[in-house]
């Protein structure tokens, strides 16, 4: 078994998901880990723990490399499977083709099932009203991505009964 396979098992094993593993000059073992679960996001405590058991696995494996990253694939995650693809249906994603579809490679939209014969994957693109969908077959891209959401609004404020127990602004008498 080859150690790639040794990493990918074990990443599974502690009920996380290998998304990519990268070898860079210098020894560096890059590995990106995700969650199964669409809500829920990779923790230090998850990084630690993969980190802890590819130690053991790679000493074991007699790979050599100088230094090891454990962590989330990030906000822009890369879409590589079909199980990837199938897992952010109805999300917003970023598609790089290989080559050139009315001059353009890179298109934004959201990923839908794909229709037809070789059905695929589509993505809805375009202005309300003026939509397109992009049929895609995985060896047709170069690369695709989610598009990162990001939520400045801060936590949400709380229930009008929770909120009736508290002291008058500047009251700080118990």
């Amino acid at each position: 078994m080859s150690w790639q396979l040794a990493i990918e098992k074990t990443v599974t094993g502690l009920g996380l998901e290998l998304v990519e593993l990268e070898r860079s000059a210098g020894g560096l073992l890059r590995v990106y880990i995700d969650r199964l679960e669409a809500d829920s996001f990779v923790t230090v405590d998850d990084c630690e723990r993969v980190t802890r058991q590819l130690q053991y696995l790679l000493e074991v494996e007699n790979v050599d490399y100088g230094r090891l990253e454990v962590s989330s694939p990030g906000l822009d995650r890369p879409l590589k499977t079909p199980e990837h693809f199938e897992r952010f249906l109805g999300s917003d994603i970023d598609v790089t083709l290989r080559v050139a579809l009315q001059n353009r490679k890179k298109f934004r939209g959201r990923l839908v099932a794909g229709e037809g014969e070789n059905a695929g994957w589509g993505l809805v693109f375009g202005e309300p009203g003026q939509e397109q969908v992009l049929n895609f077959q995985l060896d047709e891209i170069r690369e695709a991505r989610l598009v990162p959401v990001i939520d400045f609004k801060g936590r949400k404020a709380k229930p009008a009964a929770a909120t009736e127990d508290k002291k008058p602004d500047g009251d700080l008498t118990p």
